[in-house]
C-alpha cells in the first residue's frame, strides 16, 4: 500500500490524475490518498501528486499517535535516514519540526542512523485534518452510470463530508518533477493570450494515457502547450490546428522542448512529435490511430472556422476524436457532455477548474462506450 500526498485545490481531480501512475487510488483524508501499487517512474510526471511513499502505517492526526505508531511498527530497513513532516495546510496544528526530531529520535532508538543531508531512506510523516470534500463537480445529469470518480475512490475509507483526522507515515519511493516554472506560457518560443498553464496541461495529457509508447492527439493544439506536457512524460504526439499561425508555433514550441537527446526531466525519452494544418473535424487519421485525445475547445460563442458554427465544431471534433482514439479529455468554458453522449462517449467523469472570476474550466473525461 501506498499515500500519496496531493496537490492543488481539487483533490478529486488530483487523485483522477494519480490513477495514471497508481492502481486503485482512494482518497482517505484532505490532500491525502492510498493507493495500492505504483510506477515510480509515472509518479515522477505527475502535476497534481507531489510524492508517493510506501504506507508504513496510518493513524490520529497528532504526534503522540505517531509516535506509538513508528514505535511498535516493524521495519525491514537498514541504513541512515531522515524524516520529513509535513502538515497539509496547517490542518492539525501540529509542530512539524518536533515531529521530525522525535520520530527521528525513536528511529535511532530502533538502530539507524540520522543523516539529513543524503539518507538512505526518508520517512514522510504527513498530517491531515478536516471534512473530506468532493472537490470536483461530477455531471448530476448524466445517465451513464459513470459518476465514480470521486465516490468509488472514496469507498472502504471515509464518505463525502465525513470529519477526518490521520496522519500517515511512510518511507518515500517516488517524488515528482516540479519544473513547470520553467514552461510557462510567456516563457515558451511562441506564445498567445489564453494558452493552458502547463500543470493543467500534463495533468490532462496524462488522464487521456500519455506516457512512453502511447501516442496522444490534439486537434485543436494551439501553442501546444498539451503536446509539450505529453512528450515531456514519453508519449508521441500528433497535433493539428485550423490556424496556420497556431500550427507554425506549436511546432516552434515542440522543437524546443522536444527536439533533444537528452532524457526529459522526468527521466524518460522525449516522445516524437508531428503537427500540421488541419480541421479537428475532418481528420487525416484511420481509425484507432492513436491512444488518446486531449482538446481544449475554443471559448465564448465564436469558430475560429469561418465554415463551422462553434458548436457544430465541437461535435464535430468530438465525433472524430471518437473514431480515432479509445478515451478523449475535453476542456472548455462550458460542459459539453451532451454533445459527448451524442457522439458516442461515457461521461467517465467532469470537473470544474476555476481559473479567475470569469472563467472556470471544465474537464471531462470520456471512455468509448461498451457495445
Amino acid at each position: 500500500m501506498y499515500v500519496l500526498e496531493l496537490g492543488g485545490e481539487d483533490d478529486a481531480f488530483a487523485a483522477r490524475e494519480a490513477a495514471s501512475g497508481a492502481a486503485d487510488v482512494r482518497r482517505i483524508a484532505p490532500g491525502l490518498a492510498i493507493a495500492n501499487a505504483i510506477a515510480p517512474e509515472r509518479i515522477r510526471g505527475l502535476a497534481y501528486t507531489h510524492r508517493a511513499s510506501d504506507l508504513l502505517g496510518r493513524t490520529d492526526a497528532d504526534l503522540a499517535s505517531a509516535r506509538v505508531l513508528l514505535e511498535t511498527a516493524p521495519i525491514d530497513r537498514e541504513g541512515t535516514v531522515a524524516v520529513r513532516a509535513t502538515d497539509i495546510h496547517g490542518s492539525s496544528g501540529v509542530d512539524t519540526e518536533r515531529v521530525e526530531r522525535e520520530l527521528g529520535g525513536i528511529l535511532v532508538d530502533r538502530g539507524f542512523t540520522v543523516d539529513l543531508d543524503d539518507p538512505d531512506h526518508v520517512l514522510r510523516a504527513t498530517f491531515s485534518a478536516g471534512v473530506l470534500e468532493r472537490g470536483g463537480r461530477l455531471e448530476a445529469a448524466s445517465t451513464t452510470g459513470a459518476l465514480s470518480a470521486s465516490t468509488a475512490e472514496l469507498a472502504g475509507d471515509a464518505s463525502l463530508g465525513d470529519e477526518v483526522s490521520i496522519c500517515t507515515l511512510g518511507w518515500l519511493e517516488a517524488e515528482s518533477v516540479r519544473d513547470f516554472g520553467t514552461r510557462a506560457p510567456t516563457d515558451k518560443p511562441f506564445f498567445q493570450p489564453g494558452s493552458m498553464d502547463p500543470l493543467l496541461a500534463r495533468a490532462v495529457a496524462n488522464i487521456a494515457g500519455a506516457r512512453p509508447g502511447s501516442t496522444v492527439l490534439d486537434p485543436m493544439c494551439g501553442t501546444g502547450g498539451v503536446l509539450v506536457e505529453a512528450g515531456l512524460v514519453g508519449a508521441d504526439v500528433v497535433g493539428t490546428d485550423a490556424q496556420a499561425k497556431m500550427a507554425a508555433g506549436a511546432r516552434e514550441n515542440l522543437r524546443h522542448f522536444l527536439e533533444s537527446d537528452d532524457p526529459a526531466p522526468t527521466g524518460v525519452a522525449r516522445g516524437s512529435w508531428h503537427v500540421g494544418r488541419g480541421d479537428g473535424t475532418r481528420l487525416p487519421l484511420v481509425d484507432d490511430a492513436v491512444d488518446g485525445v486531449v482538446f481544449d475547445a475554443p471559448y465564448g460563442r465564436q469558430s475560429k472556422i469561418e465554415s463551422h458554427r462553434l458548436e457544430d465544431l465541437v461535435s464535430g471534433a468530438l465525433a472524430e476524436a471518437h473514431r480515432v482514439a479509445p478515451r478523449a479529455v475535453v476542456v472548455a468554458d462550458r460542459s459539453w457532455a451532451s454533445e459527448a453522449r451524442t457522439a458516442g462517449w461515457e461521461l467517465e467523469a467532469a470537473f470544474e477548474r476555476r481559473v479567475h472570476r470569469s472563467l472556470t474550466r471544465y474537464v471531462l473525461v470520456l471512455e468509448r462506450r461498451s457495445e
